[in-house]
């Protein structure tokens, strides 16, 4: 497959990753942490679709991984680099078998132990995705200013990883690590999507 198609492939599937990861995340899990038996019984099949939303997110990760490779492939990083997204696909795979479960409970506090565990476990694969990231900027190298970004924002999801394990007052400064993770993601990641799909493949990697 030659680079313009497979340049296309990276931006569609990380424009698919970001809207269902939104409606995922915002509208279905920000439910069940904020109103978990409320969600649970009159929204039952919104959490449903939410949990549809995660999985394809994981499939289009691997999508993402397995186009990123073959574009870049030539890179001494590449295998690594792809290695560390297909453990945080794997790990993000794992975390949603706790959302179902949340559907079963009776409870607030048996909903949001679902939901504690599906966002450990998420945690601790963002980790893995945060590295790739990093590996990432490096494999790229243009533009410079998205590369800086991506690296950025790789080490920013490593930090907050660490900080939800390692602080203790963590909630203090939620926001604070939330932003810092947002920021350089968003436009890191939109921006390198949006790339591909202008000028991806034309153009040397």
């Amino acid at each position: 497959m030659n680079p313009r198609k497979l340049s296309i492939i990276v931006g569609l599937s990380y424009l698919i990753i970001f809207f269902a990861a939104i409606f995922a995340n915002f509208l279905v899990l920000e439910n069940l942490l904020n109103s978990p038996m409320e969600t649970v019984q009159n929204n039952h099949m919104m959490v449903q679709f939410g949990i549809v939303a995660f999985i394809i997110t994981v499939i289009f990760d691997v999508v993402v991984a397995w186009a990123l490779y073959e574009l870049y492939k030539t890179h001494v990083l590449s295998n690594l680099s792809t290695y560390f997204r297909l453990m945080h696909a794997a790990i993000m795979g794992v975390a949603i078998f706790a959302l179902p479960m949340a559907l079963t409970h009776n409870t607030a506090e048996g909903i949001l132990e679902q939901v504690h565990i599906f966002n450990t476990i998420w945690l601790i694969g963002l980790l893995f995705f945060g590295i790739h990231l990093i590996l990432l900027g490096k494999i790229i190298g243009k533009p410079k200013l998205i590369a800086v970004f991506l690296v950025i924002a790789g080490i920013m999801y490593m930090v907050d990883t660490l900080a939800h394990f390692v602080l203790p007052n963590y909630e203090d400064y939620a926001s604070v690590f939330l932003a810092m993770v947002a920021i350089p993601s968003i436009i890191g990641e939109m921006a390198f999507a949006i790339w591909l799909l202008v000028k991806g493949g034309k153009v040397a990697a």
